[in-house]
């Protein structure tokens, strides 16, 4: 089991034994995170949804991430991360919305650099962000960045019981 899983089945239970949600808006990782608490049994008890918004335009018309940071800043940026959390957890009325955004590669984006992943947190008291820069091929990032996610869910919750 790798280390997202691992920590996926600590996160279910976690969030079972809270009685709270999660949902994701996924751009670079085009719905990993939800497909990795997915694979926890019993993870429909916590798992809302998630929103692949791989387009930019999608990142406003689903997510609600403002048009005009998109224009000004582009699509990979902390800001756009944290919007995208926040429209998570509000449209699928989850307990907490996770956020990301980022460059897989090989390519630059905008002038961003592949690995540059940019992760946010939106929950029932605040909203946290969080940048990696990865390394390796796009398998590597991608991995990395939903290992990062659920890492960041982690740290909110606070200390999680690992089978």
């Amino acid at each position: 089991m790798s280390g997202a899983e691992d920590l996926a089945f600590a996160l279910v239970g976690a969030l079972r034994a809270r009685g709270q949600t999660v949902a994701t808006a996924e751009s670079l990782t085009a719905g990993l995170v939800s497909a990795t608490l997915a694979t926890v049994p019993g993870a429909s008890a916590v798992l809302r949804g998630g929103l692949v918004v791989y387009a930019t335009d999608l990142k406003h018309t689903l997510a609600g991430v403002s048009s005009g940071l998109l224009a000004a800043r582009g699509a990979v940026h902390p800001e756009v991360a944290v919007q995208l959390a926040v429209g998570a957890r509000e449209r699928c009325a989850a307990t907490w919305g996770l956020g990301l955004t980022g460059v897989a590669g090989p390519d630059p984006q905008d002038g961003i650099e592949p690995g540059v992943v940019h992760l946010g947190l939106a929950g029932p008291a605040d909203v946290t962000m969080r940048t990696l820069a990865l390394t390796g091929d796009r398998a590597a990032v991608r991995a990395g960045a939903v290992l990062g996610a659920l890492e960041l869910l982690q740290d909110a919750l606070g200390p999680l019981v690992r089978e």
